[in-house]
């Protein structure tokens, strides 16, 4: 599909889901997370790569706040200056997780791309990898092959990162693992969209999604606010 027929596409999207970018079988990972709580943050594992949940903010707070993102997705990249803003604005409050759900069907670079911010978190910069993939993701998108990891490698040029073991990594078991890990996750609750966000256990509503894709962040806010409250 070429660039005028994705950009009709998305505004399709947008419209009918509120942002949410839904591809019903995007998965189908194997890995048995059965007697995983979903809700709760996740530690190191042999199931995850001995990756555990990237968590930004108070770790151990009593509101937290998890996405189910795909980093090519554009409404995912619509969303993503919000929750930056709402999450940096409530990280002393409310513990933001961010689990990698890839659409590699629609998106053929989103798995590759979560395997960078998971090799960056090996040498503790996943949030700064993570917020340049979002916030470069033209750049990227529609590469291939060596191009795209090129492009990677010189983001972790960039964050002052080792490019040989960064390089080593993107390929790695252990990366690898924690991907199809968070997908099984999702998988497991039925996420078949991307954003899908919970609050405490709770999916958001198509509509708060949809708004916050569409540039809200009021209405974050207010429900953490909400959550706190309580």
């Amino acid at each position: 599909m070429n660039k005028v027929a994705w950009i009709i596409f998305g505004a399709v999207i947008v419209l009918a889901f509120g942002g949410l970018v839904v591809y019903s079988h995007a998965s189908n990972p194997s890995i048995d997370v059965s007697n995983v709580d979903t809700n709760s943050t996740i530690s190191a594992s042999a199931q995850n790569g001995q990756i555990a949940d990237h968590v930004f903010g108070k770790a151990d707070s009593k509101v937290v706040f998890i996405e189910y993102g795909d980093f090519q997705c554009p409404s995912c990249g619509g969303a993503y200056a919000q929750v930056k803003s709402a999450t940096d604005s409530y990280k002393d409050k409310v513990a933001f997780i961010f689990r990698n759900f890839p659409l590699t069907t629609i998106h053929p670079n989103a798995r590759a791309a979560a395997a960078a911010a998971e090799a960056a978190g090996l040498q503790g910069k996943y949030w700064e990898m993570h917020n340049m993939l979002y916030e470069n993701q033209t750049s990227w998108e529609t590469l291939t092959g060596d191009q795209r990891t090129n492009i990677f490698v010189s983001y972790a040029g960039q964050l002052g990162l080792d490019e040989a073991k960064f390089k080593t990594d993107l390929a790695s078991n252990a990366v690898n693992s924690k991907i199809t890990f968070d997908q099984a996750l999702g998988k497991k609750i039925g996420v078949s969209a991307t954003p899908t966000f919970y609050l405490d256990g709770k999916q958001l509503s198509a509509t708060d999604s949809g708004q916050i894709v569409q540039g809200s962040t009021t209405v974050l806010t207010g429900l953490f606010d909400k959550a706190l409250a309580q």
